[in-house]
């Protein structure tokens, strides 16, 4: 289905619109799709705020997590990937996500002292994968792994099981694990690549990038 949406988005484009303006509005699009991740994550805090979790939380959560998987392959279809729009899109996804957990947090505060070692390691790690990005880039990375993709998978259905049904153990430690082997992995992405660059799908590209001298 959305492939015949682009493909008759392209015909359209193709017979109406000067060069200029049909690129502004294909870059549009999946920015478009990626902004409603940065509207719904407000929501999400309101509702925690107000105790109220349950089966339209989840709805939520699931909505903002398949825009993750629509802006990426309207991009690719649209080829209109670049670096603010990789930027952007991490940049969505980091709030999405983060909110999610201070709405946890709120809601379930016991589920997160238990878990607090594993979160505490994982923020750490976090927070210094961000460092020598800046320290090493002067910017963020936006690699869009496929580690990151299996965690952001890994989040939603840890999120999904508490806020929507209650449901914690095994289920929510194992975003905490995948999330610590994602961070390693784009760690040693950012020690290995000599100029930054978006959209590295795993550590080994980033040493074949290294091997050719960068791209």
């Amino acid at each position: 289905m959305l492939t015949s949406m682009t493909n008759w988005y392209n015909t359209c484009m193709s017979k109406s619109s000067p060069p200029d303006f049909k690129q502004r509005i294909r870059t549009a699009v999946p920015n478009a799709v990626t902004s409603i991740r940065v509207i719904l994550a407000p929501l999400l805090l309101v509702w925690a705020w107000n105790g109220r979790v349950g089966i339209p939380f989840a709805i939520v959560l699931v909505v903002g997590a398949a825009t993750d998987f629509v802006d990426g392959f309207l991009a690719r279809r649209l080829e209109t990937t670049s670096a603010p729009s990789s930027r952007f899109d991490s940049a969505a996804d980091v709030l999405f996500y983060l909110t999610a957990f201070v709405s946890v947090w709120l809601v379930y505060p016991d589920v997160v002292r238990t878990h607090w070692p594993g979160l505490s390691l994982l923020a750490g790690l976090e927070l210094l994968r961000v460092t020598v990005d800046y320290v090493k880039f002067r910017r963020e990375a936006s690699y869009h792994m496929w580690s990151a993709k299996v965690w952001n998978l890994a989040i939603l259905l840890a999120l999904v099981g508490l806020m929507g049904f209650g449901i914690a153990g095994w289920l929510f430690k194992l975003p905490i694990v995948v999330g610590i082997l994602t961070n390693l992995e784009a760690l040693a992405a950012s020690l290995l690549l000599p100029t930054w660059t978006h959209d590295v799908p795993t550590v080994y590209h980033a040493y074949k990038i290294r091997q050719d001298g960068g791209r």
